[in-house]
Parts: structure tokens; C-alpha cells; sequence
């Protein structure tokens, strides 16, 4: 039987199929087997484990358990004593022709902050005067009437009349005269311009009014200048909803002003709020401080901290042990025959050098007690 001409060229295809399938074949069994073999590269190491020939170069503290109070910090804000401010108002309307005193400024008691064309005072002025020109021709009149009755020419009533009139013009007189002072006049100095002058000595810390301008009645207008005695002022705290058990009446406290933030100011929690804050669920928490020197005015940011009065137990551990890097803190822990990095979450210090430690170590470990120099010794033999 003759096969056909293109029959081994047949053969042919089909033997290189056939070893190319058996060539995917082994290739992947290959591959499987080398997939599932781990390597040497695919092993990698603790970043937070630093191995070092001579731990005993990096002397080690122990993590202490102390009887310490609750420590809390909270923003806070300078304000005037309320119970040391007075709001200065006009009694009389009219219109602003002399403004002598400004914002901030200084002033003393009886001092004139401003002078007001004031046709209210000018009206009190003429009914003044016109008791008194009344108080006259009756206290002439009572003359004239007693010596007639002396005299017998006329009756005891009409000497009583006299007297009845005499009396009232005195009464319109007093009455005339306390409104010419209440206004803030001067009977002696009659005239239609008003002084208004500082009821007490202190800064002015709100001005309302400016030079020219109208002043209106008592009852639709707001008060024209607030004086604050700045020798002692508040400091009012935000402390939220959850913090309030650890704040109590007495507990001392220190701020620190955002303005001067070298210098430690001491006080003790005088008040705190029944209100809460229903945007933010805080209560206001007061602090009185002196203020003899004038640095703290009244606007400034603070940051207060509270010392809480009883004693809880907490770890401690030496502030040059704990590093600050990447906005955390970091110790360094020792383990093995190194140390590892870990996290820890802290509170505030204390004056002997030792810091609060809320969550990231136990009582009894021992950290690098300079982390600082243990940092920049891992990096130099790292270089």
C-alpha cells in the first residue's frame, strides 16, 4: 500500500505535540514544586528587635508601680472676674462729642471716659433751677406769713399753708437735684453735657461706642464700656462628659499660657459647672489666679492640668526612657539578649523625672534607661 506524500510531514506534527504537552506538563509540576519550597528571601526580620553584642553598655531601669494622683489636661481660655467687672452705661441719651478713652487702656476711678450732648440732663438742670427759684418765694412767703401771725393780722391756718408749701418746694428741690446727679450732672455746674466717668478703677476690656455716635436710652442700648479689675482674672477649662469624676472642688491645678509657655502658674479648681455643653459635652471648669504682674490677659489660650487629690497606683518610668518619634512614644525593652521598640502610651510626669505610663508596658520590665543615646547608637551601626 503506497502512502500519500504528505504523511510523514503527519508523523511529524504529532510527535513535537506530543512533546511539547509533555514539556507544559513537567513545567508546571516544576513550577508547583518550586512554588511551595519557601526561600531564604521570603523570610524577614523583626524591625522592632535591635540585637546588640554588649547590652551591658546600655544600662537598664525597671518599670515601677507608684501611688500617684490622676493627672488630667484640658484647654482652656484667660477671662475677666466676673465678680470684678462692671459694665458702664448712660442714663441719659444723646450724642457722643468728646471719646477719651479707648480698648485695653487703663483707667482710674472717677476718670472721664466720654462726654454726651445730653438734652435729658439739660432738661433736669431747668427743672432744677425752677425748684429752686420756687423754694425761694415760698421760704419768703413763710417769712411774711409767720410774722403776720405773730402779729395777729392773720390765722393760724394760713401761717399752716405757708408752711405746707415751704416744705413741698424743698421736697421738688431734693427730688430735682437727685435726678440732676443720677443723670451723672453736677447741680453746681449746670449744662447740658454729660460726663461719664469710671465707676471703678480697672482696664477696659468691651467698648461699644465710638466718637459721634448716638446714645440711646437705657433700655434699648448696650453698655457703652466694660472695666475689669485684672489684678486677678479666671481661667476656664473644658473638661468633657467622661472626665468629670476625675475633677473635684480643691484640686489643684497649673497652666500653662500658650504666650508664655517657659512659665508654670498654680491655682485650684474653684467651680464647676452643673451645665453641660450640649455641642461639645463639656462642663466649664473655673481656676482663679492672681494676676499682680497684668501677664495674663484676658483671651489667652492655656493649657490647664488637674492633680487629682486621691492617689491611684501607676506605672512609671523615667522620662529619658521614653523617645518621641512620629508623633508616638516609644521605649525601648529589653528582651532576650536585646531590645525591642514598643509603643506606649503616657500621662503626665512628675517633678522627680518620671512619666505616667497608661497602656504598653508591666510592672517589673526593663527599658534602655536613655533611649535617646540607644536610638543614635543603633543608627550609627546601622551606617
Amino acid at each position: 500500500m503506497t502512502l500519500p506524500i504528505h504523511c510523514p510531514n503527519t508523523l511529524q506534527r504529532l510527535a513535537l505535540c506530543t512533546v511539547a504537552a509533555c514539556a507544559v506538563l513537567l513545567g508546571s509540576g516544576c513550577s508547583r514544586e518550586t512554588k511551595a519550597a519557601p526561600t531564604r528571601a521570603e523570610v524577614s526580620r523583626d524591625p522592632n528587635l535591635f540585637e546588640t553584642d554588649h547590652p551591658e553598655l546600655f544600662p537598664t531601669v525597671r518599670i515601677e508601680m507608684r501611688e500617684l494622683p490622676t493627672v488630667l489636661t484640658a484647654n482652656a481660655m484667660v477671662t475677666p472676674d466676673v465678680n470684678r467687672t462692671i459694665h458702664v452705661t448712660s442714663l441719659g441719651s444723646g450724642r457722643v462729642i468728646d471719646l477719651r478713652v479707648r480698648l485695653g487702656e487703663a483707667v482710674k476711678k472717677g476718670q472721664t471716659l466720654l462726654v454726651i450732648s445730653c438734652p435729658d440732663l439739660g432738661s433736669a438742670f431747668a427743672d432744677y433751677q425752677k425748684a429752686l427759684a420756687d423754694e425761694l418765694i415760698a421760704n419768703k412767703a413763710l417769712d411774711r406769713a409767720q410774722l403776720l401771725f405773730d402779729k395777729g393780722a392773720i390765722a393760724e391756718k394760713d401761717l399752716q399753708a405757708a408752711q405746707n408749701a415751704e416744705a413741698k418746694a424743698q421736697v421738688d428741690v431734693k427730688t430735682t437735684e437727685q435726678r440732676v446727679r443720677v443723670l451723672g450732672g453736677d447741680p453746681a455746674h449746670p449744662g447740658p453735657q454729660l460726663e461719664l466717668r469710671a465707676p471703678v478703677s480697672g482696664t477696659i476690656v468691651e467698648q461699644n461706642v465710638a466718637g459721634f455716635e448716638g446714645v440711646k436710652s437705657l433700655d434699648n442700648t448696650p453698655n457703652l464700656f466694660t472695666i475689669a479689675d485684672l489684678s486677678q482674672v479666671w481661667v476656664l477649662c473644658d473638661v468633657f462628659e467622661n472626665d468629670l469624676g476625675q475633677v473635684q472642688f480643691g484640686d489643684p491645678a497649673e497652666v500653662r499660657l500658650n504666650a508664655f509657655p517657659d512659665t508654670l502658674f498654680h491655682g485650684a479648681v474653684s467651680d464647676i459647672s452643673r451645665v453641660l455643653d450640649p455641642a461639645t459635652r463639656s462642663a466649664k471648669v473655673r481656676i482663679v489666679l492672681s494676676n499682680a504682674g497684668g501677664a495674663l490677659r484676658p483671651g489667652m489660650f492655656a493649657t490647664a492640668t488637674f492633680h487629682s487629690q486621691k492617689h491611684h497606683p501607676v506605672l512609671v518610668a523615667p522620662t529619658t526612657a521614653i523617645m518621641r518619634l512620629h508623633d508616638k512614644d516609644w521605649v525601648f525593652r529589653k528582651e532576650g539578649a536585646g531590645f525591642r521598640r514598643v509603643e506606649v502610651q503616657t500621662a503626665g510626669g512628675s517633678s522627680d523625672g518620671w512619666q505616667q505610663i497608661q497602656q504598653g508596658l508591666r510592672s517589673d520590665d526593663e527599658v534602655v534607661r536613655n533611649a535617646l543615646d540607644f536610638s543614635t547608637a543603633v543608627a550609627e551601626k546601622k551606617e
